[in-house]
Order: structure tokens, then C-alpha cells, then sequence
């Protein structure tokens, strides 16, 4: 198992680089936030010779919309993973299985060339998912011990805590491996 970490504006852009293979920043939510940190998080992560990935906190509605917002901020590097968030919005709403699935595939023909995956927590993966659809690959939360998500689906990163921060772990053999997949 790889260890990693996701972070958002909430977290500093000089975080902890020690013992991790990767780092998910939070680029963009719904069609209006950018996080602030963005460029100075993803310098620090590259600088340290992490594999990047970028996530976007999806909103319903205005799929294609969100789709470009997300791919217009986020860095574009190949072998840098992009991911959606799918989870409920400050307002209680989320996007519906059909929203969230059209999102990820929209965001894989704007970027061809990187993996695209899917972040929800356990409740929505078996409560509130009906498809399955992952894209390229299922990104998981569930609090408890790390790499051991509650769940019967084919993972690729598992967050297991959020205490100090959100830490992940990666089901790759090595980084050579994860970035061999990342690269596509």
C-alpha cells in the first residue's frame, strides 16, 4: 500500500511530504471556486516527486459547464489523475447517478490522457450509487483501518481518516506502478 494525502484550501501549501506517493488537491468545486492554493499545493507536491491528482467537488446540474471549469484549473500534466467528488453540496443536495456519471465521462474526452476517478464516501457507494460507474477507478472513504475499506468493489485509493487531515492509501504494488497507471 502507497500512502497519501488530500487537501483542500483548509490545509497548508507546505504540507508534510514524508513517507507519501501522492497528493489529491482540491482544484474546483461547481462553477464558481477555484482553491486559492491550488498552484503553490501542486508545486510542493510535484517538487517532492508525488503523483498528483486534482479533484472537483461536483454540484448537480450544469454538467458540461462544471466539466471545462474543473479541466480549465486543474494543471494539465500527463500521468496527474483527475477525480469527482460526489457527495452531498453545504445546501444537502448531490448530483444523481446519471450527473455523476456524464460528469466523469465528460471530464475523460476533455482529458483523454489522464485517469479519471470517482470519490464518494461509503454511505453514497452503497446507499446512494445505483450504476457503479467509476470511472477509471474507485476512490474511496471509509473510516477505518487503512486499506480495508467495507466494501465489496474493486478499489484504487482508500481514505481511511480525516484526523489530523484526509489521509489515503493506494493499491499499487509500488510508485512505479501507480504512476505506470497514472500515465495511463
Amino acid at each position: 500500500m502507497l500512502r497519501g494525502i488530500d487537501v483542500s484550501a483548509y490545509q497548508s501549501s507546505s504540507y508534510s511530504t514524508d513517507g507519501l506517493s501522492f497528493v489529491f488537491i482540491k482544484a474546483t468545486e461547481g462553477r464558481s471556486y477555484v482553491n486559492p492554493k491550488l498552484t503553490a499545493q501542486t508545486k510542493h507536491g510535484r517538487d517532492a516527486g508525488l503523483v498528483v491528482g486534482f479533484y472537483h467537488f461536483l454540484w448537480p446540474g450544469n454538467l458540461q459547464a462544471q466539466a471545462e471549469y474543473f479541466v480549465k484549473h486543474a494543471p494539465e500534466k500527463a500521468g496527474d489523475i483527475l477525480a469527482v467528488d460526489w457527495e452531498r453540496t453545504s445546501e444537502g443536495t448531490h448530483a444523481s447517478n446519471a450527473e455523476k456519471d456524464h460528469f466523469i465521462r465528460i471530464v475523460k474526452d476533455l482529458r483523454p490522457n489522464n485517469q479519471v476517478v470517482l470519490y464518494a464516501n461509503r454511505d453514497f457507494w452503497l446507499n446512494v450509487d445505483t450504476t457503479s460507474y467509476a470511472g477509471d477507478g474507485l476512490w474511496i472513504a471509509d473510516y477505518v483501518t487503512a486499506g480495508k475499506p467495507r466494501i465489496q468493489a474493486k478499489w484504487r485509493f482508500h481514505q481511511y481518516t480525516s484526523d489530523p487531515l484526509d489521509k489515503d492509501v493506494a493499491n499499487f504494488a509500488d510508485k512505479a506502478a501507480l504512476k505506470k497507471w497514472a500515465a495511463g
